[in-house]
C-alpha cells in the first residue's frame, strides 16, 4: 500500500512554478498610459505658467479706464510690452533719464518704499546688465564633504571686502535645492576648487529641476578657471 505522506512530500520539494506573463493588453496599456504621461506633462506645465504670465500681464489693463477697456484677450499682454518698451526708450535719451532720476531720488525718500526699490532694483542691474557674470557659469564643487560633487552657479565676482577679510580670491556660488531652485545655499569658494562646465545655464537649471535625469550636454573642464578680477 502507497504511503500517502509521499505525494505530499514530493510536492513540497517540487521547484515553485513559473510566474505567469502579465497580459499583453495591460503591458500595452501601461505603455500607452506612461507615453501619454511624457506628452502632457510638459504640456500641461507650459500652459500653466503661460497663463499664469498671461494674467500677470493683464494687470496693466487697471491703468486703462474701464469705458477705454478693449474687450479682446492679450491686449494686457500688448500694453505691458509697450509700456516696458516705452520705459526703456525714454531711459535711454538725456531728457528722460533725468526724469526717472528725479522719481527714483522721490521714491528714495520714503523709508520702505526706499529698501524694497533699492533692492529690487539692484537685483535687476545684476541679472540683466550685460557686463554682469550673474548665473552666466555653471560650476560643479566639492560639497557637502570630499568626494561628492554639486552642480552650482557663479552668481558674480570676487567680492572686495570678503578678499580684504580672508586673504583668497573667493567667487559666489549659488547651490539650489532640486527640485525647487528658489532655496538653497550661497557659497564663497576658492577659485583653484572650482570647475567649469562647458554648459548653458538653462541645461544646468533644466538638470537640478528634473531631480538629475535629463543629463545635461558638454564637458566639465579639467582645470579650474579663476573668474575675473
Amino acid at each position: 500500500m502507497t504511503d500517502p505522506i509521499e505525494p505530499l512530500e514530493a510536492l513540497a520539494d517540487a521547484p515553485p512554478p513559473a510566474p505567469v506573463p502579465p497580459p499583453l493588453l495591460r503591458v500595452m496599456l501601461r505603455q500607452w498610459f506612461f507615453a501619454g504621461l511624457l506628452i502632457w506633462v510638459p504640456l500641461a506645465a507650459t500652459l500653466l505658467v503661460i497663463r499664469f504670465l498671461v494674467s500677470l500681464l493683464d494687470t496693466s489693463l487697471l491703468l486703462v479706464p474701464d469705458s477705454l477697456r478693449p474687450d479682446f484677450p492679450g491686449f494686457g499682454v500688448i500694453l505691458s510690452v509697450s509700456l516696458v518698451l516705452g520705459t526703456g526708450a525714454l531711459a535711454a535719451n538725456f531728457l528722460g533719464s533725468r526724469m526717472l532720476n528725479w522719481a527714483e531720488e522721490l521714491l528714495f525718500r520714503i523709508p520702505l518704499v526706499r529698501t524694497l526699490y533699492g533692492g529690487v532694483k539692484k537685483l535687476a542691474e545684476t541679472l540683466f546688465s550685460r557686463d554682469s557674470t550673474a548665473f552666466k557659469r555653471v560650476v560643479v564643487i566639492e560639497w557637502p564633504r570630499p568626494g561628492l560633487w554639486t552642480i552650482g552657479f557663479q552668481t558674480g565676482d570676487p567680492i572686495q571686502v570678503v578678499r580684504d577679510a580672508t586673504g583668497l580670491e573667493l567667487i559666489p556660488v549659488f547651490v539650489p535645492t532640486t527640485p525647487n531652485p528658489t532655496g538653497g545655499f550661497i557659497m564663497q569658494v576658492p577659485a583653484d576648487q572650482l570647475r567649469f562646465l562647458d554648459i548653458p545655464v538653462e541645461e544646468g537649471m533644466r538638470y537640478i529641476i528634473s531631480l538629475g535625469v535629463v543629463a545635461p550636454g558638454g564637458s566639465a573642464s579639467t582645470t579650474a578657471t579663476a573668474a575675473p578680477r
